[in-house]
């Protein structure tokens, strides 16, 4: 073949470069502005994550995914409480009291459960002494599978024995759990007198506990007076899973 180009296939070569070169100036620029979508689409997702969680200043986790460091085991039954794959969860035929070393008095604890098809039976105790029954020497936030407990899983039940009950003192709303096997998100607000329960987003407990007059239930509670204590969860030997476990000091 001739070294040298006809003037017709050069002036062929020189059109199709004269049209590439746009073409790849265009590509370039969408190439570009991709990019620049993409970590906008990404800055957004991290700004909508940070708003999400902007009224989380000033919680502190009190479960660090990996260990129970920061918690006693009180009465142990069974394996009692492990974790797993960032999972803290009360074994199943096991549990007993999982507190916290330390002890608080107003506060706002935010956590996250979840439970096995068939149901759980769990609570979240507070302002608690480290011996004793929790519900009666402090206090108990009922955890209890909604639709197992209609069902009859536990016999016929007080009001006070459902979900996020003052448990065996006031009874809590209905309806905001979701099925077993999802996550839940709850939070337990305890300033001064003022108790506060929100399941879900539906605020399902709300009472000041001086509004609690009859003598004979403050007898049977001396924990109802308490103003600081420790904070566990009370097993009762069904599977159960938590995670993000935070809280805020008021």
């Amino acid at each position: 073949m001739s070294l040298f180009l006809r003037p017709r296939l050069l002036h062929h070569l020189r059109r199709r470069s004269s049209i590439a070169v746009p073409l790849l100036g265009l590509a370039l620029a969408s190439a570009a502005a991709l990019s620049v979508s993409s970590r906008s689409a990404a800055s957004l997702s991290v700004a909508a994550l940070s708003a999400a969680r902007a009224d989380d200043a000033g919680f502190t986790a009190l479960f660090d995914g990996k260990t129970l460091n920061g918690w006693k085991v009180v009465n142990q039954h069974g394996d009692g409480y492990g974790v797993k794959d960032g999972i803290l969860f009360c074994a199943k035929g096991g549990g007993g009291n999982l507190y916290t070393e330390r002890e608080y008095g107003d506060f706002a604890l935010r956590f996250q459960f979840r439970m096995p098809p068939e149901g759980s039976n769990n609570g979240v105790g507070i302002r608690a002494p480290l011996e004793g029954d929790a519900a009666y020497v402090g206090m108990e936030i009922q955890i209890l599978d909604e639709k197992a407990a209609l069902g009859g899983k536990w016999g016929k039940l007080r009001e006070t024995q459902y979900h996020g009950s003052l448990y065996d003192v006031l009874a809590a709303k209905r309806g905001a759990m979701k099925p077993a096997g999802e996550w839940n998100e709850e939070e337990i607000v305890a300033k001064g007198r003022q108790l506060t329960v929100t399941l879900n987003g539906t605020v399902i407990l709300d009472v000041n506990l001086d509004s609690i007059t009859d003598p004979a239930v403050r007898e049977k509670h001396p924990g109802l007076a308490r103003t600081r204590g420790h904070i566990g969860f009370l097993g009762h030997g069904d599977y159960l899973e938590l995670r993000d476990i935070r809280i805020k000091e008021l």
